[in-house]
């Protein structure tokens, strides 16, 4: 069986445009399909990541630095950024200390960082390994956003996804299909 994407746009910001893929007959994107698992699951720590996707496409640019290199020689990378002390913070209610706490964020989604301007949004879960290649809960998330990063650069390298005239945003056709 032939696997096919299609490319959507989930949001444009000042510095960052953010896009997200529909695999096979699917009608809702990876990114979506994240957003509505976590939504109820784990809402602190999806607003965190959203709070993260918001302020690297407003004030910081898709900077190398904002995303984590899940294995050396993966395609694909993670959200949230490493480091509690970074803003903006994710902090969760210790019952036991009846305290807020900042404490590092297990949800992991993983994108494609494309270059300082586009980065692709595709799904994830909560990771409970150091490595997620390791994990029952984003292993699978993590080899598929690696193939499907492969299969973008590739499309760019073809010329199927072409770079704006300044290399701030992709052009695509709108009835592009990635094939795998």
């Amino acid at each position: 069986m032939n696997n096919f994407a299609k490319i959507v746009l989930v949001q444009r910001f000042k510095k960052v445009s953010y896009y997200s893929l529909i695999l096979n007959d699917d009608e809702t994107s990876m990114f979506k399909q994240f957003m509505n698992k976590h939504t109820a699951e784990n809402k602190n720590k999806l607003q965190h990541i959203i709070k993260w996707i918001g302020e690297i496409g407003e004030k910081y640019g898709a900077k190398e630095f904002y995303f984590r290199n899940e294995a050396e020689t993966a395609d694909a990378s993670a959200l949230p950024p490493i480091g509690v002390d970074r803003e903006p913070t994710y902090v969760e209610y210790n019952e036991t200390t009846s305290e807020d706490e900042n404490i590092s964020n297990n949800l992991r989604l993983y994108c494609l960082r494309a270059n300082e301007n586009v980065v692709f949004l595709f799904n994830g879960d909560i990771k409970t390994k150091d490595k997620a290649q390791d994990c029952d809960n984003v292993r699978k998330h993590f080899r598929l956003a690696n193939k499907l990063a492969e299969v973008i650069d590739k499309a760019i390298i073809e010329k199927d996804i072409k770079w704006n005239h300044n290399g701030t945003d992709i052009v695509f056709d709108s009835d592009l299909e990635l094939n795998w």
